[in-house]
């Protein structure tokens, strides 16, 4: 049986364990970007503005992406994007769920690296696809992961039924090509709750 004195040092290290239940996506430090091309060779970097997301004690991991948050950096575009490809009135939110084994990264020292391929799931548009994703996650603290991705992950909108979309976008304006394949990739960073 542990010694009186011993006891408040174990009760202070159990307690400066981060908890393994509610990871929530820190949304101000979180990033998800893609990148368009167009006209064979001109592309375009945008983003998602809203993210919310979490990882329960159980591994299951889900990031929600609020598609009215579109932000290309041009006003008539991101109302282009919005009403004519994503259709935020009736597709609101895309979702992202993967399941990991979080016991690993749980005994990672704080600058701590590891390299996942990690499957997930993108359910956007009405339609789902899976991907084999290529992460960096790192221990940056006792509280907080940051998760990269090492190799965008390349969505084609014919997966998600956007074709059509893609379409009356390069007849708005007026051009000769738009890409159907778009490369995607994040920074995340998760906060114990």
């Amino acid at each position: 049986m542990p010694s009186v004195k011993l006891l408040p040092c174990l009760l202070a290290a159990l307690l400066s364990l981060p908890a393994q239940a509610a990871w929530q996506l820190d949304k101000e430090s979180s990033r998800l970007s893609y990148t368009t091309t167009k006209q064979t060779d001109v592309a375009e970097v945008n983003r998602f503005r809203s993210l919310a997301g979490s990882v329960d004690d159980a591994g299951k991991v889900q990031v929600l992406v609020r598609m009215e948050s579109v932000d290309s950096g041009i006003p008539l575009r991101d109302e282009r994007l919005r009403k004519q490809l994503f259709d935020v009135e009736q597709f609101a939110l895309a979702q992202i769920d993967a399941q990991l084994d979080i016991a690993p990264l749980l005994t990672l020292a704080a600058g701590a690296q590891l390299e996942l391929r990690l499957p997930l799931t993108v359910n956007l548009h009405g339609h789902s696809h899976s991907y084999n994703s290529e992460l960096l996650v790192t221990r940056l603290d006792d509280r907080r992961f940051q998760v990269v991705s090492l190799a965008p992950l390349v969505l084609s909108a014919a997966d998600f039924g956007l074709t059509p979309g893609v379409e009356t976008l390069r007849k708005l304006a007026g051009l000769k090509s738009i890409s159907l394949a778009v490369p995607v990739s994040a920074v995340l960073i998760f906060t114990a709750g």
